[in-house]
C-alpha cells in the first residue's frame, strides 16, 4: 500500500486524471458520470475508490493523478472518518492546490450528523478548498461537475498563467471573505 504522489509520473498530453474518494459509491458514480457527459477539449480519466491507500500491485498501470476530491456526506459520520483516515495516505505535496473536499447533502441540514466545524477545520489544516453541494439535484450536480472539471484543468497545468497552488490560495481566501 503506497502513498499517492502527484509528481511521480509524467503527465499525458491533453489528458487529466481525477481520483474521487467517497464511501457512498452511488453519489460518487453519479458525479463521475456527470463529469464525463460534459463537453471538454481534453481526455479525462476518473478513478473511483472508497478509501486510501490504493493497492500497489496496479500502481504501474495507474496514470498520474492530477487532483484528488474527497467527498464527505454531511449525513454520515462514517464518511468523515473515512476521509480523515485516507488523508494519511496522500503525499504532502498534493496539498499544494491539488486536493479539495466536496461536502454533499448540504440541502438537508436538519439531518446533519457531521459537525461543519470539523469539515472547515480539515480544509484549513490541509490548505484545501471546501466545496458545498447537493448532488441529488441534477442541476447542482451538473454545476459541480463543471466546476470540478475547471479545477482539474488548472491542477493538470492546462490553463496558462494559473497554477494549482495560486488557484487553491485564491479559493481559500475567497471563502474567508
Amino acid at each position: 500500500m503506497a502513498v499517492v504522489r502527484p509528481f511521480d509520473k509524467l503527465p499525458a498530453l491533453n489528458s487529466v486524471a481525477l481520483l474521487l474518494v467517497c464511501s457512498d459509491e452511488g453519489l460518487q458514480r453519479q458525479l463521475a458520470e456527470a463529469m464525463l457527459r460534459e463537453k471538454k477539449s481534453f481526455t479525462i480519466s476518473i478513478h473511483l475508490t472508497t478509501s486510501l491507500p490504493l493497492p500497489s500491485e496496479r500502481d504501474h498501470l495507474r496514470p498520474r493523478i492530477d487532483m484528488i476530491v474527497f467527498m464527505i456526506d454531511i449525513k454520515s459520520k462514517c464518511s468523515l472518518k473515512n476521509v480523515e483516515a485516507s488523508l494519511a495516505h496522500v503525499d504532502a505535496s498534493f496539498f499544494l492546490g491539488k486536493v479539495c473536499f466536496l461536502v454533499t447533502g448540504v440541502g438537508r441540514v436538519n439531518y446533519c450528523s457531521v459537525d461543519m466545524n470539523a469539515i472547515w477545520k480539515l480544509g484549513e489544516v490541509y490548505c484545501s478548498p471546501v466545496l458545498m453541494c447537493e448532488l441529488e439535484l441534477e442541476g447542482v450536480r451538473v454545476a459541480t461537475a463543471q466546476r470540478l472539471l475547471r479545477m482539474l484543468q488548472i491542477c493538470a497545468g492546462h490553463i496558462p498563467g494559473v497554477s494549482a497552488l495560486s488557484f487553491g490560495t485564491l479559493m481559500r481566501s475567497s471563502a474567508d471573505d
